[in-house]
């Protein structure tokens, strides 16, 4: 008998009781969510702007190639997917939409149902997702709730630009992700 064998008839032979799972508390949530979110993300070095400052910030910086699969803001895309998502890698700029965000600490769930490329938020120098005011919750109890149901093949949630500080323990922003987070709440 193998010692893998052995273990696993060791563990099969144990008297355990079934235990419950534990109830889940309910939380105590921020009375504002958007100002809270909006605390939470600057803390993440990702920011909350206008769609104002958003055109702004297209028009000023002038990035030579900006992708959006959010409705709202498609007047911005000036190029098409690509089929490779490695041709891609020159993406300045994606916008894309959230499905649900999380005020105490700003992540917002991103699925397949509007990202055109899996890749996206991962492979643009640069992020803006957009979100609805009224798809804020208070934390992420709430926010797994929305998604229980969800019928995706992936998803992932966002709480801000790429960062790391494994080397030298010096913080890098950026590292192996988007540069920038910029969330605008409609």
């Amino acid at each position: 008998m193998s010692s893998k064998t052995a273990i696993l008839a060791e563990i099969k032979g144990l008297d355990l009781d079934e235990k419950p799972l534990p109830d889940i508390p309910e939380f105590e949530v921020a009375p504002d969510l958007v100002e809270t979110y909006t605390a939470s993300l600057n803390l993440n070095k990702g920011m909350v702007v206008s769609e104002e400052e958003l055109e702004q910030l297209i028009n000023e910086t002038g990035f030579s190639k900006v992708y959006s699969s959010c409705p709202s803001f498609e007047r911005f895309s000036n190029c098409q997917v690509p089929e490779h998502a490695a041709d891609f890698a020159d993406l300045d700029l994606a916008i894309v939409e959230g499905q649900v965000a999380s005020a105490e600490n700003a992540a917002i769930w991103l699925d397949d149902s509007n990202l055109a490329l899996r890749a996206l938020p991962f492979i643009t120098a640069h992020l803006v997702i957009v979100i609805k005011k009224e798809k804020i919750v208070g934390n992420m109890h709430e926010a797994y709730k929305q998604i229980v149901d969800s019928k995706s093949g992936f998803g992932v949630f966002i709480a801000g630009p790429s960062k790391t500080a494994d080397i030298e323990q010096s913080l890098v922003v950026g590292a192996h992700g988007a540069m920038s987070l910029r969330v605008v709440i409609l």
